[in-house]
């Protein structure tokens, strides 16, 4: 079983937040980058929870086959459809496609729906020199398992990108078993020099670390990692620390599991109940 974090671990509370705002009056553009062809919906939920996080603007990019679909199913955002591969993965083609678009977004998630981990990693060599130095990146699910194989494709944005692993990618990542969420954090964040989320672990490549104990296992259901990386990067897009958007996210996204169970059991729980329920877990932490 893992263990609990250490006492010196900062918890993250709503008082904590609340002493720790996300200006709303500077909200940038969110790019999510995803939606291989068997899972188009991931970008969508990820899409909803930039917006409901507080993002001014929101840029899809997914499989072409899906772009009208997603951009009636968004009619908020902007949808790019990108070429895709053999086997529906998203190719690394795309990155011509995006090459004026992804140079002015404030925030880029990479990760939501991607499939086929090689042509990811090809994705990625190619796609990441797109994205402003001074913008923040969010990397997720097969984006984390394509970085393990090349750390070094993060480094100009030290400090300023958020990775949110589950257990799984977060041994993917290190290349050892992971008991320890807080340790597992930090030792994440050191060597990719990126904050951490992970399991309700946070940590920043600095050493700052906090625990949010929210969270329940049945979070962990399909395309709730989806609603978190969005989360985080729709406060990145309002301007908010690495950090702070990671605190912020996870504690968003842990309290509207909780206030679920009562409507859907937990093993009930849908990532898209999830969605629904963060603006409203947002409006009271801010108040």
């Amino acid at each position: 079983m893992p263990r609990p974090p250490s006492p010196d671990v900062t918890p993250v509370t709503p008082a904590l937040l609340r002493n720790w705002p996300v200006r709303s009056d500077d909200r940038g553009t969110a790019f999510v980058l995803g939606g291989a062809r068997t899972v188009p919906g991931a970008v969508l939920l990820s899409g909803t929870a930039v917006l409901r996080a507080g993002a001014g603007t929101l840029q899809l990019g997914a499989s072409e086959r899906h772009a009208t679909a997603l951009g009636v199913a968004m009619p908020e955002s902007s949808v790019f459809g990108l070429p895709e591969t053999e086997n529906g993965a998203v190719s690394r083609a795309a990155a011509e496609v995006l090459a004026d678009v992804l140079p002015k977004a404030r925030a880029v998630v990479i990760g939501p729906g991607l499939t086929d981990v090689d042509e990811t990693f090809a994705l990625l060599e190619r796609i990441l020199p797109l994205v402003a130095e001074e913008s923040r990146l969010v990397l997720d699910a097969y984006a984390l398992g394509a970085l393990s194989r090349k750390p070094e494709l993060v480094e100009p944005w030290a400090g300023q990108s958020v990775l949110s692993p589950n257990r799984t990618e977060a041994e993917y990542l290190l290349g050892h078993d992971v008991t320890d969420f807080s340790a597992a954090a930090t030792e994440i964040a050191e060597r990719y020099r990126s904050v951490v989320t992970l399991m309700g672990a946070i940590a920043t490549p600095g050493g700052e670390q906090w625990f949010d104990g929210g969270g329940h296992i049945h979070l962990a259901t399909s395309g709730s990692g989806d609603v978190l990386a969005g989360l985080i990067g729709g406060y990145l897009a309002r301007s908010a620390t690495p950090a702070q958007a990671a605190c912020w996210a996870t504690h968003v996204h842990a309290l509207a599991g909780q206030r679920l169970i009562p409507r859907t059991g937990v093993t009930g729980l849908l990532a898209r109940d999830l969605v629904a329920e963060v603006g409203t877990v947002i409006s009271e932490l801010s108040q």
